[in-house]
């Protein structure tokens, strides 16, 4: 048996940088302290989602990646603890920015950075403002005796994203998130979908999908109110639920995963001997 101890945490993000990153720093030392080896905070986890409105004082929050509170925080206590953090964080490149996640390995090192390649916009996610799409490709990184891949929210419904990972060498697909209610239409509830779409993931690629959404109510700069729904979770290589949080839950989800297992079995379904990539050239095409 070859396991690996994934943790995706759960919790509301409605404070300050410096309450939010202690927060999210508790969880990380409690997650480790119960064995987990690769923790997963949520996305932008340093403040208030703050893509709710479109406001040029808000470009403040974002920093050069070695220069991020959220990155320098986590890179301490990887180190300290042995752990590996996936980190998203707002990341300002020159004129660019970015919504970004610097992968930080057990050493505390930064093994590289990961640009959000799908960038949202409507009412409440009004991401464009804010963000370039990502220019980095996929990423995936070898970490802890696995390789992990992670797509940041709204990367999540792209089948595509989840399995160029996979090509990849990903045997573990994580997305850090913050998703909730929606603005423009009070009866929305996305949070079944949500899970579904990765799920599916799971079960396509034969590999567990972790993820990690923030929780409660929070209000932005403008005084607008917006909750995110949690429903965190683990699946296995079936895509079944292994681990889960609900809407009004906080704390650590944690599942040892036989990595071993995972790759048997991904073997034997046969998806990746079966591909037909000479098919598939509609998929490129731009209409």
């Amino acid at each position: 048996m070859h396991a690996i101890t994934i943790a995706a945490m759960q919790l509301p993000l409605a404070g300050g940088s410096v309450q939010n990153i202690a927060a999210v720093s508790d969880m990380v030392v409690a997650a480790a302290e119960r064995g987990a080896e690769i923790i997963l905070p949520p996305e932008l986890f340093s403040g208030p989602y703050f893509c709710t409105i479109e406001d040029e004082a808000l470009f403040a929050l974002a920093a050069p990646t070695a220069d991020h509170p959220s990155v320098r925080a986590m890179q301490k206590l990887a180190k300290q603890l042995k752990v590996a953090i996936p980190t998203s964080f707002f990341e300002r490149d020159g004129h660019h920015h970015y919504n970004s996640l610097a992968m930080i390995d057990d050493n505390g090192e930064i093994l590289g950075v990961y640009r959000k390649s799908h960038i949202p916009d409507g009412p409440g996610y009004e991401e464009k403002f804010y963000f370039r799409p990502g220019n980095s490709g996929f990423k995936v990184w070898d970490v802890k005796g696995t390789r992990i891949g992670v797509g940041i929210c709204w990367d999540q419904w792209y089948p595509e994203c989840a399995r160029a990972m996979a090509l990849m060498g990903a045997e573990l697909l994580l997305y850090p998130t913050a998703i909730g209610s929606e603005p423009y239409d009070a009866a929305l509830n996305t949070a079944d979908m949500w899970r579904r779409v990765m799920q599916g993931h799971a079960a396509a690629n034969a590999m567990p999908v972790i993820a990690s959404n923030r929780v409660g109510r929070e209000t932005d700069a403008a005084g607008n109110h917006q909750s995110y729904y949690g429903h965190s979770f683990i699946t296995n290589e079936r895509g079944d639920l292994i681990a889960e949080y609900g809407d009004n839950e906080d704390g650590i989800l944690i599942a040892s995963i036989d990595l071993e297992a995972a790759r048997l079995f991904r073997a034997g379904m046969g998806f990746f001997r079966d591909r037909r990539p000479e098919l598939y050239g509609r998929l490129t095409e731009d209409r």
